[in-house]
């Protein structure tokens, strides 16, 4: 056998010429290693797959939405009849004008006054802040979405530590909390059937029950918990940007932001950030300092310093950020996975081996924030319901004490 270029015998040494063809095996087999290492980076890009929001809200199958219960709900989110002392509602701390949030690093819930990052505690005071930030309503109804964009609403996590699922029994968390709309005149045992009772007295409020749930005698905490959640999936965004560009739209976002989502997945954000809410909607341990507003020192999910990641959609709304609103803007928050990615610790309670794994596969460089911080820019969307009721049932300040 020859090896032959044109005319010209190159080789005819028969064992050389096996070397030589066993050195182009490897070497072609070091370029298909190379072209696989590709093909998986490229596989891996294509496995955090983003889709747009759908287009309807699922609800529980004991708590089919209804516009009866939608008004309703609404009446009952600005009303602070639900709280203790009668000062503070739902959207108290969780505002339209605010995005259904708060400007606030943690809220300021019974005895206080004044609104969003103005609200103050009145004097005396015994009552401790609430200890984290308030997560936006807008979007809740998606909670638990995953990549596939299947979730059930009755398993839907709430709160940063998950502790209850479903927006029914989120609804009743806050009015039984101390520091959120309780207050101290009454037990957490005794709360809700102070509220009961006192809705019942209304008979605006009978009417209405009566008519969303079809029933005599409705009002009761089921029916409460259930009308609110009827009212908040209806606060939904799913017409971003970001949503039209995914599904289909090129034009919808420009160069600099498709490079910054680029970015976003190159550097680890997509890690946790992931799925159609850009959240894995699981607990994770980060090491961020502690709010000093708070005399307690917040362990999270387990005692074990972890907390649900977030949604990243409409963070316009939503600064200051992180669990305890510790971050004032998105600069810090990168700036902050920039430092942690070194598997050092922040936070003294928690050990630099207690930090979640895949924090530490973050790989992101000061000029890599200003595009992702661009590209966060398209998840943002102001069409939503703003309107804040002209009155409700109680005669009561709307909204709470915060004018």
């Amino acid at each position: 056998m020859k090896i032959i270029i044109g005319d010209t015998v190159i080789w005819q040494n028969k064992n050389v010429l096996f070397l030589l063809i066993l050195v182009l095996f490897v070497i072609a087999g070091c370029f298909n290693s190379e072209k696989t290492d590709y093909k998986t980076i490229a596989k891996e890009d294509v496995l955090v797959q983003y889709t747009a929001l759908p287009k309807t809200v699922k609800s529980p199958k004991d708590n089919p939405s209804s516009p009866e219960k939608a008004a309703l709900g609404k009446l009952l989110f600005f009303d602070p009849i639900l709280s203790g002392n009668k000062d503070v509602a739902c959207a108290t701390c969780h505002h339209p004008k605010n995005g259904y949030a708060e400007f606030r690093d943690i809220s300021i819930g019974v005895n206080g006054k004044g609104f969003g990052s103005t609200r103050v505690f009145n004097t005396p005071n015994d009552i401790p802040f609430v200890k984290r930030n308030a997560h936006t309503i807008l979007n809740t109804a998606y909670n638990g979405i995953d990549t596939n964009n299947e979730y059930d609403p009755e398993k839907a996590p709430m709160f940063w530590d998950s502790r209850v699922e479903s927006l029914e029994k989120q609804a009743l968390e806050p009015i039984k909390a101390l520091e959120e709309m309780r207050g101290r005149k009454y037990a957490e045992k005794d709360i809700l059937d102070v509220v009961i009772a006192r809705l019942k007295a209304i008979p605006e409020y009978q009417i209405l029950f009566e008519e969303a749930f079809g029933e005599k005698d409705a009002i009761n905490s089921i029916n409460l918990s259930k009308a609110i959640a009827v009212f908040e999936r209806t606060l939904v965004t799913n017409n971003s940007r970001f949503d039209q560009y995914v599904a289909g739209d090129e034009n919808a976002i420009s160069l600099s932001e498709k490079e910054g989502f680029k970015l976003f997945k190159k550097v680890g954000c997509a890690n946790c950030h992931k799925g159609p809410m850009f959240s894995d909607y699981k607990m994770h341990v980060l090491s961020l300092q502690e709010n000093n507003k708070l005399k307690i020192i917040d362990s999270g999910f387990g005692q074990q310093f972890s907390f649900r990641t977030p949604s990243l959609r409409n963070l316009q709304f939503t600064a200051p950020y992180m669990h305890n609103g510790k971050m004032k803007n998105l600069q810090k928050v990168l700036e902050f996975y920039e430092d942690i990615a070194s598997g050092r610790s922040q936070n003294p309670n928690i050990e630099d081996d207690q930090l979640d794994s895949l924090v530490k596969k973050i790989r992101i460089k000061v000029m890599d924030m200003a595009p992702i911080i661009s590209f966060l820019n398209t998840l943002n969307e102001t069409d939503f319901d703003k309107e804040v009721v002209d009155a409700v049932p109680s005669g009561l300040p709307v909204g709470g004490d915060i004018n």
